[in-house]
């Protein structure tokens, strides 16, 4: 992200690079209305399966979720990136947190459906860095088609979604 530029971004796009400024007051601003793109379409999809059953199942919203971050990989290094950089404006932050806060709710909505105890929101938190965790330590995994890093990583999600779903207590 620090290496591409404005000029690059809009000669990818096939449109000047004046047209994003009209838009975008500079590269993080556009990084972050992808980000913020991104974490919607993600959030519509957990809450359509959320909804769609009494009890959700856990395992396919766990499997949405890594499938959307492994087809949408611009979008996974737009999270790592933004979470690790540390370098925004504080309001560039607030977006980034309010679009963050749209996925954790949908996760709490979830527990919440699985009746979980409250509070749920420190298990949405860790249900999210397990499954960022699984994209961040297999998603280039070494001698491994493309095929069988995404059984894998999907198989790892499974295992998490169990130890989710399963009835334990939580931390206080």
């Amino acid at each position: 992200f620090n290496e591409v530029s404005i000029r690059d971004i809009a000669r990818e796009a096939g449109i000047s690079h004046a047209s994003i400024y009209r838009y975008f007051s500079d590269q993080q601003s556009l990084f972050v209305e992808a980000f913020i793109r991104g974490a919607r379409e993600i959030s519509k999809t957990m809450e359509h399966l959320i909804d769609k059953s009494k009890k959700p199942d856990i395992a396919k919203i766990s499997d949405a979720f890594i499938s959307y971050l492994m087809d949408n990989d611009q979008y996974f290094r737009m999270m790592t990136h933004f979470m690790l950089d540390g370098s925004l404006s504080a309001e560039k932050i607030e977006k980034l947190n309010a679009a963050e806060r749209r996925i954790f709710d949908q996760f709490d909505r979830l527990f919440k459906k699985l009746k979980k105890p409250e509070p749920v929101r420190l298990l949405s938190h860790a249900f999210f860095a397990a499954l960022n965790g699984v994209l961040i330590t297999f998603r280039n995994y070494p001698g491994r088609t493309t095929k069988a890093v995404r059984r894998h990583m999907l198989n790892i999600a499974g295992v998490i979604a169990g130890s989710f779903s399963a009835d334990r207590p939580t931390a206080k």
